[in-house]
Protein backbone atom coordinates (compact mmCIF):
# COMPACT_ATOMS: atom_id res chain seq x y z
CA UNK A 1 0.00 0.00 0.00
CA UNK A 2 1.60 3.30 -1.08
CA UNK A 3 1.73 6.22 1.35
CA UNK A 4 2.04 9.96 0.93
CA UNK A 5 5.74 9.99 1.77
CA UNK A 6 6.72 6.97 -0.28
CA UNK A 7 8.87 7.72 -3.34
CA UNK A 8 7.15 7.67 -6.69
CA UNK A 9 8.91 6.64 -9.87
CA UNK A 10 7.72 7.47 -13.36
CA UNK A 11 10.05 6.62 -16.20
CA UNK A 12 13.58 7.52 -15.05
CA UNK A 13 12.36 10.18 -12.60
CA UNK A 14 11.85 9.45 -8.90
CA UNK A 15 9.96 11.86 -6.68
CA UNK A 16 10.96 11.82 -3.01
CA UNK A 17 7.27 11.80 -2.03
CA UNK A 18 3.80 11.96 -3.57
CA UNK A 19 3.34 15.71 -2.91
CA UNK A 20 3.47 18.06 -5.88
CA UNK A 21 3.06 21.80 -6.35
CA UNK A 22 0.33 22.41 -8.90
CA UNK A 23 1.00 24.96 -11.66
CA UNK A 24 -0.17 28.37 -10.45
CA UNK A 25 0.00 31.45 -12.66
CA UNK A 26 1.92 34.31 -11.08
CA UNK A 27 1.31 36.91 -13.81
CA UNK A 28 4.70 38.40 -13.00
CA UNK A 29 6.72 38.08 -16.20
CA UNK A 30 7.76 40.77 -18.67
CA UNK A 31 7.63 39.51 -22.25
CA UNK A 32 7.42 35.97 -20.89
CA UNK A 33 10.71 36.12 -18.99
CA UNK A 34 11.16 34.40 -15.63
CA UNK A 35 12.72 36.53 -12.90
CA UNK A 36 13.64 36.50 -9.22
CA UNK A 37 9.98 36.24 -8.21
CA UNK A 38 9.76 32.87 -9.94
CA UNK A 39 13.01 31.71 -8.40
CA UNK A 40 11.79 32.52 -4.88
CA UNK A 41 8.23 31.30 -5.45
CA UNK A 42 9.20 27.93 -6.91
CA UNK A 43 12.48 27.50 -5.08
CA UNK A 44 10.90 27.96 -1.67
CA UNK A 45 8.48 25.12 -2.36
CA UNK A 46 11.39 22.85 -3.22
CA UNK A 47 13.13 23.84 0.01
CA UNK A 48 9.84 23.10 1.76
CA UNK A 49 9.98 19.44 0.79
CA UNK A 50 7.55 18.87 -2.09
CA UNK A 51 8.61 16.12 -4.46
CA UNK A 52 7.45 17.77 -7.69
CA UNK A 53 7.38 21.48 -8.57
CA UNK A 54 5.39 22.25 -11.74
CA UNK A 55 5.97 25.75 -13.09
CA UNK A 56 2.95 27.81 -14.02
CA UNK A 57 1.14 27.65 -17.35
CA UNK A 58 3.83 28.75 -19.78
CA UNK A 59 2.75 30.08 -23.15
CA UNK A 60 4.09 28.38 -26.27
CA UNK A 61 3.45 31.52 -28.32
CA UNK A 62 2.69 35.17 -27.45
CA UNK A 63 -0.97 35.04 -28.52
CA UNK A 64 -1.39 32.04 -26.22
CA UNK A 65 -0.82 34.06 -23.04
CA UNK A 66 -3.71 34.52 -20.66
CA UNK A 67 -2.37 37.98 -19.77
CA UNK A 68 0.50 40.11 -21.06
CA UNK A 69 2.38 39.17 -17.87
CA UNK A 70 2.26 35.39 -18.40
CA UNK A 71 5.34 33.20 -18.39
CA UNK A 72 6.54 32.17 -21.84
CA UNK A 73 8.85 29.77 -23.61
CA UNK A 74 8.36 30.82 -27.24
CA UNK A 75 11.91 32.15 -27.59
CA UNK A 76 15.40 30.81 -26.93
CA UNK A 77 16.07 33.76 -24.62
CA UNK A 78 13.52 32.36 -22.15
CA UNK A 79 15.71 29.34 -21.46
CA UNK A 80 18.58 30.76 -19.41
CA UNK A 81 16.59 32.19 -16.47
CA UNK A 82 14.62 28.95 -16.29
CA UNK A 83 17.85 26.97 -16.08
CA UNK A 84 18.81 28.93 -12.98
CA UNK A 85 15.47 28.19 -11.30
CA UNK A 86 15.53 24.51 -12.17
CA UNK A 87 19.09 24.08 -10.93
CA UNK A 88 17.98 25.49 -7.56
CA UNK A 89 14.94 23.21 -7.42
CA UNK A 90 17.04 20.13 -8.14
CA UNK A 91 19.73 21.20 -5.67
CA UNK A 92 17.06 21.03 -2.97
CA UNK A 93 15.78 17.59 -3.87
CA UNK A 94 12.68 18.27 -5.95
CA UNK A 95 11.91 17.51 -9.59
CA UNK A 96 11.24 20.55 -11.81
CA UNK A 97 8.28 20.34 -14.16
CA UNK A 98 6.64 22.74 -16.58
CA UNK A 99 3.12 23.12 -17.91
CA UNK A 100 3.02 24.11 -21.58
CA UNK A 101 -0.09 26.07 -22.43
CA UNK A 102 -2.09 28.05 -24.96
CA UNK A 103 -4.99 30.10 -23.64
CA UNK A 104 -7.02 30.17 -26.87
CA UNK A 105 -10.16 32.29 -26.55
CA UNK A 106 -9.36 33.12 -22.91
CA UNK A 107 -6.15 34.92 -23.89
CA UNK A 108 -5.66 38.70 -23.96
CA UNK A 109 -7.03 39.30 -20.45
CA UNK A 110 -6.07 41.53 -17.56
CA UNK A 111 -4.50 39.99 -14.47
CA UNK A 112 -6.99 38.77 -11.82
CA UNK A 113 -6.20 41.66 -9.48
CA UNK A 114 -6.72 44.07 -12.38
CA UNK A 115 -10.21 42.87 -13.22
CA UNK A 116 -9.66 39.60 -15.16
CA UNK A 117 -11.48 41.09 -18.16
CA UNK A 118 -10.49 40.91 -21.78
CA UNK A 119 -8.26 43.83 -22.69
CA UNK A 120 -9.21 46.34 -25.34
CA UNK A 121 -6.70 46.76 -28.18
CA UNK A 122 -5.85 50.17 -26.74
CA UNK A 123 -4.94 48.44 -23.46
CA UNK A 124 -2.51 46.06 -25.11
CA UNK A 125 -5.01 43.35 -26.03
CA UNK A 126 -4.78 41.16 -29.11
CA UNK A 127 -6.92 38.98 -31.34
CA UNK A 128 -7.55 35.51 -29.94
CA UNK A 129 -7.99 32.15 -31.65
CA UNK A 130 -10.14 29.16 -30.79
CA UNK A 131 -11.96 26.13 -32.06
CA UNK A 132 -14.97 28.21 -33.11
CA UNK A 133 -15.91 31.90 -33.13
CA UNK A 134 -17.65 31.71 -29.74
CA UNK A 135 -16.82 34.10 -26.92
CA UNK A 136 -16.37 32.63 -23.44
CA UNK A 137 -19.03 35.00 -22.11
CA UNK A 138 -20.59 38.36 -22.95
CA UNK A 139 -19.29 40.30 -19.95
CA UNK A 140 -15.69 39.65 -18.87
CA UNK A 141 -14.13 37.47 -21.58
CA UNK A 142 -16.10 38.93 -24.46
CA UNK A 143 -13.64 38.63 -27.35
CA UNK A 144 -14.89 36.45 -30.20
CA UNK A 145 -11.95 34.29 -31.25
CA UNK A 146 -10.99 33.72 -34.82
CA UNK A 147 -11.84 30.16 -35.83
CA UNK A 148 -8.51 28.47 -36.33
CA UNK A 149 -7.51 27.61 -39.86
CA UNK A 150 -5.45 24.56 -40.70
CA UNK A 151 -2.43 26.85 -40.90
CA UNK A 152 -3.17 28.14 -37.40
CA UNK A 153 -3.38 24.56 -36.15
CA UNK A 154 -0.05 23.72 -37.76
CA UNK A 155 1.57 26.78 -36.17
CA UNK A 156 0.27 25.88 -32.71
CA UNK A 157 1.50 22.30 -33.01
CA UNK A 158 4.92 23.58 -34.07
CA UNK A 159 4.89 25.99 -31.12
CA UNK A 160 4.29 23.12 -28.68
CA UNK A 161 7.08 21.14 -30.32
CA UNK A 162 9.69 23.88 -30.02
CA UNK A 163 8.51 24.71 -26.50
CA UNK A 164 9.11 21.09 -25.50
CA UNK A 165 12.64 21.24 -26.92
CA UNK A 166 13.36 24.44 -24.99
CA UNK A 167 11.87 22.89 -21.86
CA UNK A 168 14.45 20.12 -21.96
CA UNK A 169 17.23 22.64 -22.58
CA UNK A 170 16.01 24.56 -19.53
CA UNK A 171 16.45 21.48 -17.35
CA UNK A 172 12.86 20.38 -16.83
CA UNK A 173 12.43 16.69 -16.07
CA UNK A 174 8.62 16.56 -16.13
CA UNK A 175 6.44 17.99 -18.88
CA UNK A 176 2.70 18.62 -18.64
CA UNK A 177 0.50 19.64 -21.56
CA UNK A 178 -2.32 21.94 -20.47
CA UNK A 179 -5.46 20.61 -22.12
CA UNK A 180 -7.88 21.93 -19.48
CA UNK A 181 -9.77 24.90 -17.99
CA UNK A 182 -11.35 26.23 -21.16
CA UNK A 183 -8.06 27.00 -22.83
CA UNK A 184 -7.27 26.16 -26.43
CA UNK A 185 -7.23 22.37 -26.52
CA UNK A 186 -10.18 22.08 -24.13
CA UNK A 187 -12.14 24.38 -26.42
CA UNK A 188 -11.64 21.79 -29.17
CA UNK A 189 -12.62 18.62 -27.31
CA UNK A 190 -15.63 20.10 -25.49
CA UNK A 191 -18.85 20.20 -27.56
CA UNK A 192 -19.79 23.38 -25.69
CA UNK A 193 -17.11 25.39 -27.49
CA UNK A 194 -16.54 23.46 -30.72
CA UNK A 195 -18.98 23.99 -33.57
CA UNK A 196 -16.60 23.13 -36.38
CA UNK A 197 -17.71 21.12 -39.38
CA UNK A 198 -14.26 19.97 -40.56
CA UNK A 199 -12.15 17.06 -39.29
CA UNK A 200 -11.59 18.89 -35.99
CA UNK A 201 -15.27 19.19 -35.09
CA UNK A 202 -18.45 17.24 -34.69
CA UNK A 203 -17.75 13.70 -33.53
CA UNK A 204 -15.80 12.73 -30.43
CA UNK A 205 -12.95 11.42 -32.59
CA UNK A 206 -12.74 14.72 -34.46
CA UNK A 207 -12.92 16.92 -31.36
CA UNK A 208 -10.04 15.10 -29.65
CA UNK A 209 -7.90 15.20 -32.80
CA UNK A 210 -5.93 18.32 -31.81
CA UNK A 211 -5.13 16.91 -28.36
CA UNK A 212 -3.75 13.74 -29.92
CA UNK A 213 -1.83 15.59 -32.62
CA UNK A 214 -0.14 17.94 -30.15
CA UNK A 215 0.72 14.97 -27.95
CA UNK A 216 2.20 13.12 -30.90
CA UNK A 217 4.20 16.16 -31.94
CA UNK A 218 5.65 16.67 -28.46
CA UNK A 219 6.31 12.97 -27.96
CA UNK A 220 8.63 13.06 -30.99
CA UNK A 221 10.99 15.55 -29.31
CA UNK A 222 10.56 14.89 -25.58
CA UNK A 223 12.85 12.27 -24.05
CA UNK A 224 11.36 8.80 -23.77
CA UNK A 225 12.99 8.53 -20.35
CA UNK A 226 11.16 11.52 -18.88
CA UNK A 227 7.49 11.79 -17.87
CA UNK A 228 5.09 13.32 -20.36
CA UNK A 229 1.74 14.16 -18.77
CA UNK A 230 -1.53 15.91 -19.60
CA UNK A 231 -3.90 18.02 -17.51
CA UNK A 232 -7.51 17.43 -18.49
CA UNK A 233 -10.74 19.07 -17.49
CA UNK A 234 -12.34 15.71 -16.81
CA UNK A 235 -15.87 17.12 -16.78
CA UNK A 236 -17.48 20.36 -17.90
CA UNK A 237 -20.10 19.90 -15.16
CA UNK A 238 -22.64 21.23 -17.66
CA UNK A 239 -25.39 19.29 -19.40
CA UNK A 240 -24.41 18.55 -22.97
CA UNK A 241 -20.73 19.14 -22.24
CA UNK A 242 -17.65 17.00 -21.83
CA UNK A 243 -18.08 14.14 -19.34
CA UNK A 244 -15.92 11.93 -17.15
CA UNK A 245 -16.74 9.03 -19.47
CA UNK A 246 -15.33 11.07 -22.35
CA UNK A 247 -12.20 11.68 -20.29
CA UNK A 248 -11.71 7.98 -19.60
CA UNK A 249 -11.79 7.28 -23.33
CA UNK A 250 -9.46 10.18 -24.12
CA UNK A 251 -7.08 9.06 -21.37
CA UNK A 252 -6.88 5.61 -22.97
CA UNK A 253 -6.01 7.17 -26.31
CA UNK A 254 -3.46 9.54 -24.75
CA UNK A 255 -1.80 6.58 -23.06
CA UNK A 256 -1.49 4.91 -26.45
CA UNK A 257 0.25 8.07 -27.70
CA UNK A 258 2.84 7.87 -24.93
CA UNK A 259 1.29 9.91 -22.11
CA UNK A 260 2.39 8.61 -18.71
CA UNK A 261 -0.02 10.33 -16.31
CA UNK A 262 -3.27 12.31 -16.36
CA UNK A 263 -3.51 15.35 -14.09
CA UNK A 264 -7.21 15.35 -13.28
CA UNK A 265 -8.83 18.75 -12.97
CA UNK A 266 -12.21 19.88 -14.34
CA UNK A 267 -14.44 22.65 -15.55
CA UNK A 268 -13.89 26.32 -16.45
CA UNK A 269 -14.98 26.12 -20.06
CA UNK A 270 -18.13 28.12 -19.26
CA UNK A 271 -18.76 30.97 -16.83
CA UNK A 272 -21.36 28.93 -14.93
CA UNK A 273 -19.26 27.82 -11.96
CA UNK A 274 -22.19 27.50 -9.56
CA UNK A 275 -23.00 24.01 -10.83
CA UNK A 276 -19.63 22.63 -9.76
CA UNK A 277 -19.64 20.27 -6.75
CA UNK A 278 -16.99 22.25 -4.86
CA UNK A 279 -15.84 20.73 -1.59
CA UNK A 280 -13.00 18.86 0.05
CA UNK A 281 -11.31 16.47 -2.41
CA UNK A 282 -14.07 17.27 -4.90
CA UNK A 283 -12.09 16.16 -7.96
CA UNK A 284 -10.61 12.99 -6.46
CA UNK A 285 -13.43 10.77 -7.84
CA UNK A 286 -12.45 11.90 -11.33
CA UNK A 287 -8.86 10.84 -10.75
CA UNK A 288 -9.96 7.54 -9.22
CA UNK A 289 -12.21 6.66 -12.14
CA UNK A 290 -9.62 7.48 -14.80
CA UNK A 291 -6.91 5.60 -12.88
CA UNK A 292 -9.06 2.48 -12.64
CA UNK A 293 -10.80 2.47 -16.01
CA UNK A 294 -8.09 3.88 -18.27
CA UNK A 295 -5.33 2.02 -16.42
CA UNK A 296 -3.06 5.05 -16.28
CA UNK A 297 -1.39 6.88 -13.39
CA UNK A 298 -3.13 10.03 -12.20
CA UNK A 299 -2.60 13.17 -10.16
CA UNK A 300 -5.43 14.87 -8.29
CA UNK A 301 -5.95 18.45 -7.20
CA UNK A 302 -8.58 20.63 -5.57
CA UNK A 303 -9.39 21.57 -1.95
CA UNK A 304 -6.83 19.17 -0.50
CA UNK A 305 -5.69 20.93 2.63
CA UNK A 306 -4.36 18.53 5.26
CA UNK A 307 -2.00 15.61 5.52
CA UNK A 308 -4.51 12.95 6.55
CA UNK A 309 -6.70 13.87 3.60
CA UNK A 310 -3.78 13.64 1.18
CA UNK A 311 -2.50 10.41 2.70
CA UNK A 312 -5.92 8.77 2.40
CA UNK A 313 -6.01 9.54 -1.31
CA UNK A 314 -2.67 7.82 -1.88
CA UNK A 315 -3.27 4.89 0.48
CA UNK A 316 -6.56 4.03 -1.21
CA UNK A 317 -5.07 4.23 -4.72
CA UNK A 318 -7.30 7.12 -5.74
CA UNK A 319 -4.31 8.93 -7.29
CA UNK A 320 -0.56 8.48 -7.54
CA UNK A 321 0.30 12.11 -6.75
CA UNK A 322 -1.50 14.78 -4.75
CA UNK A 323 -1.04 18.26 -6.19
CA UNK A 324 -1.49 21.24 -3.90
CA UNK A 325 -2.20 24.75 -5.12
CA UNK A 326 -3.73 27.32 -2.78
CA UNK A 327 -2.58 25.43 0.31
CA UNK A 328 0.99 25.92 -0.84
CA UNK A 329 0.30 29.65 -1.10
CA UNK A 330 -1.48 29.91 2.24
CA UNK A 331 1.53 28.54 4.10
CA UNK A 332 4.51 30.72 3.16
CA UNK A 333 7.83 30.66 5.01
CA UNK A 334 7.26 33.89 6.76
CA UNK A 335 4.01 35.08 8.32
CA UNK A 336 4.04 37.93 10.82
CA UNK A 337 7.78 37.36 11.23
CA UNK A 338 7.30 33.77 12.42
CA UNK A 339 8.73 30.95 10.33
CA UNK A 340 5.88 28.66 9.24
CA UNK A 341 6.87 25.18 8.08
CA UNK A 342 5.99 24.10 4.57
CA UNK A 343 3.11 21.68 4.00
CA UNK A 344 5.33 18.68 3.30
CA UNK A 345 7.22 19.10 6.57
CA UNK A 346 4.05 19.67 8.61
CA UNK A 347 2.44 16.65 6.97
CA UNK A 348 5.40 14.47 7.88
CA UNK A 349 5.11 15.54 11.51
CA UNK A 350 1.35 15.05 11.55
CA UNK A 351 1.64 11.56 10.10
CA UNK A 352 4.53 10.77 12.48
CA UNK A 353 6.84 9.96 9.63
CA UNK A 354 10.39 9.42 10.78
CA UNK A 355 13.50 9.79 8.67
CA UNK A 356 11.68 12.02 6.18
CA UNK A 357 14.21 14.64 5.21
CA UNK A 358 12.17 17.54 3.94
CA UNK A 359 14.13 20.44 5.43
CA UNK A 360 17.62 21.66 4.56
CA UNK A 361 20.19 21.52 7.33
CA UNK A 362 20.06 25.30 7.71
CA UNK A 363 16.47 24.92 9.03
CA UNK A 364 16.59 21.42 10.53
CA UNK A 365 19.36 22.37 12.97
CA UNK A 366 16.99 24.89 14.54
CA UNK A 367 13.75 22.98 14.23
Amino acid sequence: MPKLFDPYQLKSVTLRNRIGVSPMCQYSSHDGMANDWHLVNLGSRAVGGAGLIIAEATAVEPRGRITPQDAGIWSDRHVEPLQRINAFIKEHGAVPGIQLAHAGRKASAARPWEGDNHLQDSQGGWETIGASPLAFDSEKLWRIPQEMTHDDIRQVKDAFRTAAVRSREAGYEWLELHFAHGYLVHSFYSPLSNQRTDEYGGSFENRIRLALEITRTVREVWSENLPLTVRLSCSDWVEGGWTIEDSVELARKLKNEGIDLIDCSSGFNTPDFKKYPFGASWQVPLSEKIRQEANIDTATVGFITNAMQADEIIRNNRADIVLLAREMLRDPYWCDRVLALRFAYRAAKELRQKNVETLPVQYASWL
